[in-house]
């Protein structure tokens, strides 16, 4: 609000308002329209809709609030308001939300839940209507909410094989499964996906050339045509010797947000750098750059290490300075993942170490029955004397939103997710955590769902999953390479979330032969016919 009416925007906005044309808020646009925040009680709200935002608790779950949520309509339950429909989830990033109470009678409500919580998910009244959710970013099911706004079709009947799928619906937040591109130029200079093992891109047969598995903006495309609930792009070149303002991930990330309606992340060259000029460019800069071409979020890695090991120098004092606290001062700290590469060192005992330790059930190669996990930098090459929760504690205290854990000791194993260092960080951090570096199977992410707290969970690599379901009704999953993928891609309509527990579900159902999808008119429309 502060920066809204140093602009001079306030009373516009609320001449707009009160002329009675369609207007829309979303996310922090929804809650500039209350009466205030307790984000920053000295300024007050546009105080069009009563009440006050309250910041989530989190004595049980991770804060901000990030991730797919519902928003069903409490005023009625035969009519979709705005597109919203009952069985579809919404993507939200938030800390503040605004609870339900009697400040919103006389309100049209649609709500969610996160915990013991419930919350405004979208709100209307006459001429105004706003989402907590970003509908930009909330697949087909979101391009339908922005559909009817724009149409100002504020009231649609909710029929056919749209409702069938209702009584499946969960309620609350669910656990999000993300797509990993890992990019980089291969030795022509083209723009690649490729997959590391434990780090190292090039191929073992001779010649060793970068493994290449498509090119980026495609392979974006496609996982999230088969239900990915985030795409997350780590730029592992570091284009030295290019000018900041033609990076060629801007690019990507421009092509990429024409087609792609879920959340991107970028990762890689988040730092202060020098430009080809002679100019220096904040890493606060390059986050705006990268921002501005369509991104969401952008990772730190390395520099994050060098920012903790400063900041328990000082003796836990923030700076003001990290490109962590400087980037999510300006847009918040959701805007900020931190990218954490740490390894096991395995010892005799805890005494042997300084480090916080685990006991494993994974004994060392002289039988150590406990170990530690240390930070890393430069991708793996090199070892700092931290271990993973002394770092992801100081980011946390920085304002990082999330936290990437990845592991080096299982990345390219395809042998499933390090769930001792899950469950080891979840216990450190009150952010949410996404699991990484092992994935090989459906089953594995079916595992760190039911075995760890952890809030999502990445794959890079997996380029394909496919889904068919058996005469009982059940759904079976399978992995498969993108080679074998290429030609056959019928069975990738069947998303993953239906057979990983917590996880968001495609709006989408089977009649007979036929699967059906929610189109833009909220309507369903078939996009696949199983032959006989």
């Amino acid at each position: 609000m502060s920066t809204i009416s140093a602009a001079g925007y306030i009373d516009p906005l609320q001449r707009f308002i009160a002329s009675g044309k369609p207007f829309m808020g979303i996310c922090v646009g929804m809650q500039a329209l209350f009466t205030g925040s307790e984000e920053s009680p000295s300024h007050a709200g546009l105080g069009v809709i009563p009440g006050t935002l309250e910041l989530f608790s989190s004595a049980t779950k991770a804060v901000p609030h990030i991730g797919w949520n519902s928003a069903a309509t409490r005023t009625f339950t035969d009519a979709s308001l705005f597109g919203l429909r009952p069985n579809a989830k919404y993507y939200y990033v938030h800390s503040y939300a605004k609870p339900i109470d009697a400040d919103l009678r006389g309100w049209d409500v649609a709500t969610a839940r996160y915990g013991e919580e419930e919350f405004v998910g979208a709100i209307s009244r006459g001429n105004i209507f706003a989402t907590q959710f970003h509908p930009e970013k909330s697949g087909y099911a979101g391009l339908a909410v922005l559909k009817a706004f724009l149409g100002q079709q504020r009231l649609a009947p909710l029929a056919g094989p749209a409702t069938r799928v209702e009584e499946d619906a969960e309620g609350g937040l669910t656990r999000r499964v993300i797509a990993c591109l890992d990019v980089r130029s291969n030795d022509a200079g083209d723009l690649v996906v490729t997959k590391g093992d434990q780090y190292d891109v090039r191929e073992k047969a001779a010649g060793g050339g970068v493994r290449n598995l498509g090119k980026p903006v495609e392979m974006a495309r496609k996982y999230f045509e088969d239900g990915a609930d985030e795409v997350t792009f780590l730029n592992i070149t570091s284009f030295r010797n290019c000018p900041v303002r033609d990076l060629p991930m801007l690019e990507v990330l421009r092509r990429t947000s024409e087609t792609v309606f879920v959340p991107l992340t970028i990762g890689g060259g988040i730092r202060d750098v020098v430009d080809t000029d002679g100019s220096t460019v904040s890493a606060l800069q390059i986050a705006t750059m990268y921002f501005k071409s369509g991104a969401d979020k952008v990772s730190i890695g390395s520099d994050a290490v060098t920012a903790a090991e400063e900041y328990y120098a000082r003796d836990s004092q923030l700076s003001g300075a990290t490109a962590i606290e400087q980037i999510s001062q300006a847009y918040g700290n959701q805007a900020v993942v931190v990218s954490v590469d740490p390894r096991r060192v395995y010892v005799s005992s805890p005494s042997a170490t300084a480090r916080t330790t685990i006991k494993t059930a994974f004994p060392g190669p002289n039988g150590e029955e406990h170990c530690w996990y240390q930070c890393t930098i430069k991708g793996g090459r090199e070892g700092r004397d931290m271990d993973v929760q002394q770092l992801v504690r100081a980011v946390e205290a920085m304002g990082a939103g999330e936290i990437l854990l990845n592991c080096i000791d299982k990345d390219g194993t395809n042998s499933g997710f390090d769930l001792e260092l899950i469950r080891t960080v979840k216990r450190a951090v009150r952010i949410p955590v996404i699991a990484s570096s092992g994935a090989g199977t459906p089953d594995h992410f079916r595992e760190v769902f039911e075995e760890t707290t952890t809030d999502a969970a990445l794959g890079a690599g997996m380029v394909r999953i496919s889904y068919d379901r058996g005469e009982d009704g059940r759904l079976t999953a399978s992995s498969s390479t993108a080679e074998s993928t290429r030609s056959d891609r019928s069975s990738s309509f069947w998303r993953k979330r239906d057979c990983w527990p917590g996880t968001r579900r495609i709006s989408a159902c089977r009649t007979g032969r036929i699967i059906w999808r929610a189109s833009l008119d909220n309507a369903c429309e078939p996009i696949l016919h199983i032959p006989q």
